[in-house]
């Protein structure tokens, strides 16, 4: 059996680049892309990524090298995703809403050869570029900056020479893409949206991303036809916001005809939306949407057997779809990846059927006299009040249990447009009916809006700091009352790894 080697017809690196090749040839002539009034066939997507591929060979780039992009959901995106990585260079997609600030920090530690930016960007790109010059002085490290104009209707805007499809038309139509010979190669760089902390850059390898994608796929059981749907897109993101109407009102909604299917990640969306969506035919997957993993989950309808939880336990990971590390943050990466684990920072129970329930952020759990009160489920509660917009649950000083929930929340208008006729007393009284005792909330904030990143996540190292703020003088004859309330089981407080998974 030892003598049985790996060989170049047995062994194939797994690289996502294979997706389309394989498409440009088995399937040439099928639309890859619409855009507009504009459609691509996987065979010429295929060219115009080998085509600028061959052009940016003469910009002195090489294997490893960083490539930014800072552009909508447009062909030029897409594209990029397969021509950056076809010569070994690193594709580093950058947030189109940070601002300068945070695009001139992406760039100076990724240290980016390359700038594509869309020409909708092109003032947004300016200012991050001026701050990087000023904090680099005139150095070689500056970016070399390339535009995307419209692919309709070119409007001539510029940032230097250079220009994304007159870069396609000039290059070379014999041009063959190097192949990639190490799966645990780079392919792309992203950057955390850094609600705990810092933003962090995040490397992905050929292989992870490749059988991330497949997962995906299947557990999203994506079909090979989306015609079923009345929008068609490289990501529905962009679309979707100027096609569903936010907020709209009961005469204004339409039925939806067949089963719609979304996928959603990051922060777990209420329980209550969940269950209306579902009411109106969308069929919604959870996915992992952490940017160090990814992958599918299910979000189960509640059973009655799991009312009795067993102690929280942090949640670990371990897969081909984890993260190769963080970039130039050695202490960060073996903080994280340690004893064959991924630990992601989720705290979480394994019930008695296998089945994984995700519970909180373990920065985000509350520790009230000994008891663990996860702000997840608070947040759950408090979305199914009626005039409940949008919360948030941190932890807030305690006199006397160390520390307890605080809210912080958005009110929903009502029919006269106001928000003032709710109180804090009212949101209270309603956990109290709601919630064990313990786990209500002993000081509600109304805010215009939560503090969130470029992602919509809220960053609750604000909120929390905010909270640090709040005052309680409790008077002794409640604080009595309390007493009763089981605060025990110190060892339930701590943070352990599953050792289940």
């Amino acid at each position: 059996m030892d003598r049985l080697l790996k060989c170049n017809a047995n062994y194939v690196p797994l690289t996502p680049l294979m997706f389309l090749k394989r498409a440009s040839n088995s399937y040439a002539n099928r639309t890859s892309i619409i855009y507009e009034n504009i459609r691509f066939t996987w065979h010429q997507t295929y060219e115009r990524c080998c085509h600028l591929d061959s052009s940016m060979q003469s910009f002195s780039i090489h294997k490893n090298h960083v490539v930014s992009v800072l552009a909508p959901n447009i062909p030029a995106m897409y594209e990029m995703h397969f021509d950056v990585p076809m010569s070994g260079e690193i594709l580093n997609t950058i947030n189109t809403r940070l601002d300068a600030k945070n695009i001139a920090t992406i760039l100076r530690h990724s240290e980016a050869k390359v700038f594509f930016v869309y020409y909708q960007y092109v003032q947004l790109a300016s200012e991050a570029l001026r701050m990087l010059m000023a904090e680099q002085g005139q150095s070689s490290n500056m970016p070399l900056v390339i535009v995307i104009d419209d692919l309709n209707s070119p409007t001539g805007v510029r940032l230097g020479e250079l220009e994304y499809e007159e870069l396609i038309h000039t290059g070379n139509p014999g041009f063959v893409p190097v192949e990639i010979h190490d799966e645990w190669d780079p392919v792309t760089l992203n950057y955390t949206s850094g609600t705990i902390s810092e933003p962090k850059g995040v490397v992905y390898s050929h292989r992870g991303t490749y059988l991330s994608t497949l997962s995906l796929i299947l557990g999203w059981e994506m079909s090979r036809s989306i015609s079923g749907l009345s929008l068609c897109s490289i990501a529905t993101v962009g679309p979707l916001r100027g096609v569903l109407q936010p907020e709209a009102k009961p005469d204004e909604r339409r039925e939806i005809s067949s089963p719609v299917q979304v996928l959603t990640g990051g922060a777990p969306p209420p329980a209550s939306l969940l269950e209306k969506m579902e009411h109106l035919g969308f069929h919604i997957t959870h996915a992992y949407g952490m940017m160090e993993a990814t992958g599918p989950a299910l979000v189960c309808e509640w059973q009655a057997k799991w009312n009795h939880l067993s102690n929280e336990r942090e949640i670990v990971l371990r897969g081909s779809s984890i993260m190769k590390g963080y970039l130039k943050d050695e202490e960060a990466t073996s903080k994280a990846l340690k004893n064959g684990w991924f630990f992601i920072g989720d705290v979480g129970v394994i019930h008695p059927d296998g089945n994984l329930e995700i519970k909180d952020r373990s920065k985000d759990v509350i520790i009230s006299g000994g008891e663990n009160i996860s702000s997840v489920e608070l947040e759950s509660v408090l979305y199914k009040h009626p005039r409940v917009l949008e919360a948030a649950v941190v932890a807030m000083p305690h006199p006397r249990w160390g520390e307890s929930p605080g809210a912080f929340i958005l009110v929903r208008e009502n029919d006269s447009g106001e928000t003032e006729d709710v109180k804090e007393t009212d949101i209270i009284a309603y956990c109290r009916k709601n919630l064990s005792h313990f786990m209500v909330p002993k000081k509600v904030k109304f805010l215009s809006q939560l503090p969130k990143t470029s992602t919509g996540k809220v960053q609750k190292f604000q909120l929390r700091a905010m909270a640090k703020s709040f005052q309680l003088t409790e008077k002794k004859s409640k604080v009595n009352k309390e007493i009763p309330e089981y605060h025990g089981d110190q060892q339930h407080a701590q943070i352990l790894a599953l050792s289940r998974l």
